[in-house]
């Protein structure tokens, strides 16, 4: 009987050197500078491949504040924040925050609303042929809402998380066929932009803010299709987004001004977009 050859110690010291390794299977290769434009599509097909397995082709995108939390949240994130401040009166950070989460108090009804559209949205009649499924951003807050609702109405629901120092991980109304985690925010933008239907959103701060202009520039200038752009909370925007004053200014035309509707409850945002679809039944939102 053949025996096989004895190997080496060199032969055996070459097998376990890093140029030895697969390409595919070199972690410290795959997260090189050089290998940006490979991750970036990866990040792009892998989602993209998921959910065609799965047939979704529509989606309603929610978007909004991670601090925005349910009303019982809010009071514990309040009471854990005083409890610190009694210990360390003369923190100002403490402060800042204390005052920050109380601000937020008064917020609380979005997570509602968020929650009551992510469960209306899933069972709308008028719309289950365009078979719309929700997508937010994965992590807490609106998001956990807006993906609780759908979870409610016993449907899936995708959420696009993000790695960020200082951000949580998935909320766990995701369906988890559909939780993504990302590490470029241009990728992430893509998906949630690319099957888009329906925009809705909340308030928010900075990301918000992005997201929000991402999508309406992209329609402004044709890159997408006209799609209904309901903002939540008409008091909240006007108050710190002043669009009739762009328009004024000559900064975007008045007809930009319809590019978007206001609404206050789940039921109205769902109206929203149900009568854009009345008035646009052939709008596909490429």
């Amino acid at each position: 009987m053949n025996k096989k050859p004895k190997i080496s110690k060199e032969i055996m010291a070459l097998r376990r050197s890093k140029a030895y390794r697969k390409a595919y299977l070199d972690s410290e290769f795959l997260t090189s500078d050089e290998l940006r434009p490979v991750r970036l599509q990866l990040e792009l097909q892998k989602p993209e491949m998921t959910l065609a397995e799965y047939g979704v082709k529509s989606t309603v995108v929610v978007f909004g504040s991670a601090r925005i939390w349910d009303k019982k949240q809010s009071d514990d994130r309040v009471t854990e924040i005083q409890a610190l401040l009694r210990k360390n009166p003369k923190d100002p950070v403490l402060k800042n925050k204390l005052a920050s989460v109380k601000g937020l108090q008064r917020s609380t009804k979005f997570y509602d609303v968020a929650r009551d559209f992510g469960r209306l949205i899933s069972a709308s009649d008028a719309l289950k042929d365009r078979k719309l499924v929700v997508v937010t951003g994965g992590g807490p807050g609106i998001m956990e809402a807006a993906n609780r609702g759908a979870h409610d109405a016993g449907a899936r629901s995708i959420g696009l998380n993000i790695t960020l120092d200082m951000e949580q991980g998935p909320n766990p109304y995701v369906s988890p066929e559909f939780c993504f985690r990302f590490h470029y925010f241009a990728i992430r933008k893509m998906h949630f932009v690319m099957r888009a239907r329906a925009l809705v959103v909340f308030p928010g701060g900075f990301g918000t803010m992005d997201e929000l202009f991402e999508v309406l520039t992209l329609v402004q200038t044709g890159k997408k299709s006209l799609l209904p752009i309901v903002l939540v909370g008409e008091e909240y925007w006007t108050d710190v987004m002043n669009f009739a004053n762009m328009a004024k200014w000559g900064y975007i035309s008045k007809e930009d001004l319809k590019l978007f509707s206001y609404a206050e409850t789940g039921a109205e945002i769902v109206k929203r977009i149900e009568d854009f679809y009345k008035a646009h039944p052939l709008a596909n939102g490429k």
